[in-house]
């Protein structure tokens, strides 16, 4: 069962899915994951070189007992908003709004987020808002962006066989002067440290070991040592995937398009089974 909604906020008006489990019946109470894209306007499916990953998750979630809601982002699709302005704050205080909606709703035994790349920063600064029952960071940074966004060039550059002989002040310095936008200001200055240890709610953290764009290592590791201690929250790298968590060759994010996978069956049965765990 699915449910098309309209979530309206003082800044924009959100257009989303709701989707049950298979079986839902009314009057039974099950967890909801409200999810969270990464960085960049993008539907509620999280579309990307022709995969749409949130929807693949969506369908094994109800398959296996979990409600989701996805939106699309504020100026796309159906959803309205400033764009041009907003920040990552901005758009965590939209996925704010949608986690009230379900709450009014009254339908859910917890309510969760799991958010990808940009939207793992979401879920952790809504977690230490003691938003959230549960999170799930997918490829979520755990390093200051400027730090993670030095990485990504020393990777493009070290691909192309060119001599690493800059400074992460170097880096931020050229993104500034390409992209000054209020977004870019904010993402390249965010540290998450802060909102990591305030997160008290069960965490499943999860990357894959070559992913290009937000390194498992650096980012799982700081998540790791941040944390507060959760008996209930698990830290995972998995072998050979990408940043989208598809089975690659290299991790470039060149290789999305062609890969056949949308996303790997294990992330999925893990998150399923993790969530399922966690009683209310």
């Amino acid at each position: 069962k699915t449910e098309e909604v309209t979530i309206s906020t003082p800044e924009a008006t959100l257009a989303g899915t709701l989707t049950y489990p298979v079986g839902w019946k009314q009057g039974q109470k099950v967890p909801l994951a409200v999810m969270a894209t990464g960085s960049g306007q993008e539907n509620r499916n999280e579309e990307i070189f022709r995969h749409k990953p949130f929807l693949v998750i969506a369908d094994f979630l109800a398959r296996n007992g979990i409600a989701t809601l996805r939106c699309d982002d504020r100026g796309v699709g159906g959803s309205t908003g400033d764009v041009a302005n907003a920040t990552t704050f901005d758009f965590a205080k939209d996925l704010s709004h949608a986690i009230d909606y379900a709450c009014k709703l009254g339908r859910f035994s917890s309510i969760g987020v799991i958010g990808h790349s940009e939207g793992g920063d979401i879920g952790f600064i809504l977690g230490a808002q003691k938003k959230l029952d549960f999170l799930v960071s997918m490829a979520g940074p755990g390093i200051p962006m400027d730090s993670i966004l030095y990485l990504q060039n020393v990777n493009a550059v070290k691909q192309m066989g060119l001599p690493t002989n800059f400074t992460k002040e170097d880096v931020r310095k050229k993104i500034m002067d390409s992209d000054p936008s209020p977004w870019m200001v904010a993402f390249l200055n965010y540290d998450p440290s802060h909102d990591i240890k305030a997160t008290s709610c069960p965490v499943m953290a999860i990357n894959g070991d070559k992913d290009v764009q937000v390194e498992a290592a650096p980012n799982l590791n700081a998540i790791k040592e941040l944390l507060p201690a959760n008996k209930r929250s698990i830290v995972k790298s998995y072998p050979g995937l990408n940043h989208l968590f598809q089975h690659c060759q290299t991790g470039q994010p060149a290789e999305y398009i062609n890969i056949e996978e949308t996303i790997s069956e294990e992330v999925l049965a893990d998150m399923a089974k993790w969530i399922n765990g966690l009683k209310y």
